[in-house]
Parts: C-alpha cells; structure tokens; sequence
C-alpha cells in the first residue's frame, strides 16, 4: 500500500501538479479497483487521491472539497476495503442531510461494492418505517439514512443498534448543521461506539462543522482540495438584471434560448416551484417540480424521471442543490438567490461536473442586488451579462399571462381538494384510497378515548 505523507497537517491538493496516479497505487483492492472501472473511474479525483491513503491507514478524515469532486467515493472506497478485511452487519452508517442524497449514496456503495456482495439499506423520512425496520432486520453492512429518520429507528425499531460500529460518516456536514440537527446528531453519537472511525465530509469549514469535529472525531487529518469558495474552470456564469414583475418573462427567454439542454431551475419556496413548474407545461415545456411538499415516492419519480431524461427541465429547492450527481446537466438557472452565498456554489455545482461543461444564467430582480454582490464577491469574479433583449423578451408577455393564470387556477383548485380532503378524514370518509372501515374505526377510537378523558 502507498504510505501517505507522515504529517497530518492540512493538504491542499490544488497547489500539487496532479499526478496520474491509480486506485491500486493508493493500495486499494483489487476488487473494489475493479468496481471503481466498471463505473468509469479511470483515475482518482482530487479528494479521492488525498483521502484514500489516510482511510486505509485508519486514520479519522475531515474533507472539504467542491461540490461534484467525488467526495462519495472518497468515503465509501476506504470502508469497503475495511469491510472485505473483516465482514460484518452494521459495519458503516452514513449520515445525509437530504433523501435524494441518501438514496444516491446508496446507490453508490451497491455499485462500488457489486463484486464484493455488499447489502445497503436506506432509512429516510416520507418511507414505511416498518418495510425500513424488516431490511435493518436483515444485517445490511452498510445502513445510510436522514438524522430524524435514524433517531427513529434507534429509539422504535426492536434489535436495531449502532453499539458495533465501525465507520460514522457524516455527510455534508454543514448543510446538516445548518438545518438545525444537532440534537439528532448527538442522540447518534452516543449511541455509537467510542471506538470507531469518523469521516466528516463538507463543502464549507463553518464554525459549527469545527464545533462537531471536536465533539465526535479522534486525531483527525485534514484533506482539503479547495481552500476557497469557487466554482469549476468549464462552468459559464452569467446574469440577468431584469425588472421583478416580468421575471417569469425572461425564464421562460433562458429556456426558449436554450431549449434542448436539460436544467436545473431553482426557486426559494415549494409554493415557487410548484407554480413554475405548472407554468412551464402550459408553454410546453417537459418541466417536473421536486421539493419538500411532495410525497418521498413523488420525489424520486421526479428525479428519476429527470435523470433518464423523460423531462428535461427539473424545478427544485434547495433540497436538489446538494451532492445530487445527475451527470448531464447543462444548466442550472437561479429563478430566485440563495440566502445564503454559498449556497450558489452547491445549486451551480449541479452542472459542469467531472470535467464537462456547464452554464449558470442567475435572474437578479431590483430586491436581489445586495445578493448578488454578496456572490460576486464570494466569487471574486464579476459575471456577463446573458443576452436578452427587452423588446424579445416582452413579445412573451401575453402567452407567459396565460400560463400564469392557468397555474394559478390549478394550485387553487389542489389547494381547495386538499381542504376538503382533511375534512373527509376528520369526519372518517375516504381519501387517497384510504380504507374507509379503518378510517371509521380510527375516528371512533379517538371518540372513546376523549369521552372517557371527559368523565
């Protein structure tokens, strides 16, 4: 095995000229060498090539990277060597801050572990509980799931346990800890064992991020692959300065301009997305929504639908914006900014991964410029102007009206089904195939139970 460097300090890979070097130098194993080809790795990226060798060796990990630099792969290709060392259930969890992203790290240690016959379960909110608890019931090796869901099952389901632990993952970590878990987060650290190895991977080095890399890992090395906000060399970053009220005019401009290319639209609110997403089929565009609202099985039919390219503009929060590997995007466009600058960095990520190209168009209104300067600094960098000329752009006007009238009919016309919906299954009737008997032995449980509470 290649002996990594003796220092634990810090590593910045960028300042090295990258060396054409193989996962068997690092002193993988064949097999999982073997995996890493079949899924069209031919050399490790950045973080994989600095993170390897410290995994192997067993040491804990703290990675920063980019957004879409492979970070997956870094933490999974050290735990499936580990694990084919000695096998055993529950070897690794892995800890994601959103479904898709869980889903899609699973995805990965099957494929990455396929010739080695490693079983992965995923447990995430908006799923069955007791379907997740019969495939924990089954021993996977490796179990990848949201902090409110894996708190869940450590608390409800019987013989479900992370007291044998080997490997702790927590991915996107500040993204994690931006979205208020922490109280999750400490429920599963103390149920894990003290003797375990910890990977904290993030795209940003925050305060809490250093507040959790003291709680949690032992003697860690520091890999990290890019020392500032920045996004890749092959992305174009552009922008639009148009007045707020005729917004969905110049959307509707970018997607017309670039129709054939799939995107990425990102809007701040489920409400947003929604409406555009109607808005956009109405002017015959193949848009799909995915955001918070939408049931976990609507989710992953959006996305899948998107990754297979049966519609090719997705319309998403911010719950798209990070560590979703869909390799063919060509555009992300930012409908709304991010609260957050460095948010940008993950939503523009979506596009220009593993070396291809990519464009980002960002619509600035006249409430956005504080905003946008904030980017731009981050970024260092002042982006073009997108083309697009007022009087073009205003000839849409009267068919984007129509569209929007449409969409808003149609999101009032749910809203009022849903209102009524409630109402049924309050009163115990039948809604969404649900079985009206259980529904009337539910409602009239709950009878007894508040008239004996009366007496």
């Amino acid at each position: 095995m290649a002996e990594p460097a003796p220092s634990p300090e810090p590593v910045d890979a960028e300042s090295r000229q990258e060396a054409e070097v193989s996962f068997e130098q690092l002193g993988l194993n064949e097999s999982l060498c073997k995996a890493c080809a079949n899924m069209g790795f031919k050399h490790p990226s950045a973080i994989q090539r600095e993170a390897l060798p410290w995994g192997l060796q067993g040491r804990d990990i703290i990675g920063l990277a980019e957004t879409g630099s492979g970070k997956t792969a870094a933490f999974a290709l050290p735990i499936l060597h580990k694990l084919m060392e000695k096998p055993q259930p529950l070897f690794a969890l892995v800890v994601s801050p959103t479904r898709e992203l869980a889903f899609q790290i699973g995805e990965q240690f099957e494929a990455l572990g396929s010739l080695i016959g490693v079983k992965c379960a995923v447990a995430v909110g908006g799923v069955d509980m007791v379907q997740q608890a019969i495939m924990l019931a089954k021993k996977p090796h490796v179990v990848v799931g949201t902090p409110g869901r894996l708190v869940d099952h450590l608390q409800n389901t019987k013989g479900f346990s992370v007291r044998g632990l080997k490997f702790l993952v927590l991915d996107e970590a500040d993204k994690l800890l931006n979205m208020d878990f922490e109280k999750e987060l400490d429920i599963i650290l103390q149920a894990s064992p003290k003797e375990r190895n910890t990977y904290l991977f993030s795209a940003t080095m925050t305060s809490k991020v250093k507040k959790l890399k003291r709680a949690c890992l032992s003697n860690p090395v520091k890999v990290e692959v890019s020392s500032k906000y920045a996004t890749v060399k092959q992305l174009i970053q552009q922008y639009m300065f148009v007045p707020a009220k005729h917004k969905d005019c110049y959307l509707t401009y970018v997607c017309n301009e670039l129709a054939g290319h799939s995107a990425i639209i990102f809007a701040a609110t489920c409400a947003t997305v929604q409406r555009i997403a109607l808005m956009l089929r109405s002017l015959g565009f193949p848009a799909i929504p995915l955001h918070g609202q939408l049931s976990q099985a609507k989710r992953l039919a959006s996305l899948n639908k998107f990754k297979a390219g049966e519609r090719s503009i997705l319309i998403a929060t911010d719950v798209a914006s990070r560590g979703l590997d869909i390799p063919s995007v060509d555009l992300v466009i930012n409908y709304e900014l991010p609260a957050n600058s460095k948010d940008y960095i993950h939503r523009v990520g979506r596009t220009a991964r593993a070396g291809r190209a990519g464009r980002a168009v960002t619509i600035v209104s006249q409430y956005d410029v504080e905003l946008y300067q904030r980017i731009e600094h981050m970024l260092g960098q002042k982006l073009d102007e997108f083309p697009a000329p007022q009087d073009e752009v205003l000839l849409l006007m009267q068919r984007v009206g129509e569209a929007q009238r449409l969409a808003a009919m149609d999101m009032r016309e749910k809203e009022s089904k849903k209102r009524v919906g409630g109402k049924r299954m309050r009163d115990g009737g039948e809604e969404d195939g649900t079985d009206p008997d259980l529904q009337r032995m539910i409602v009239q449980a709950s009878k007894k139970k508040g008239a004996r509470g009366r007496k």
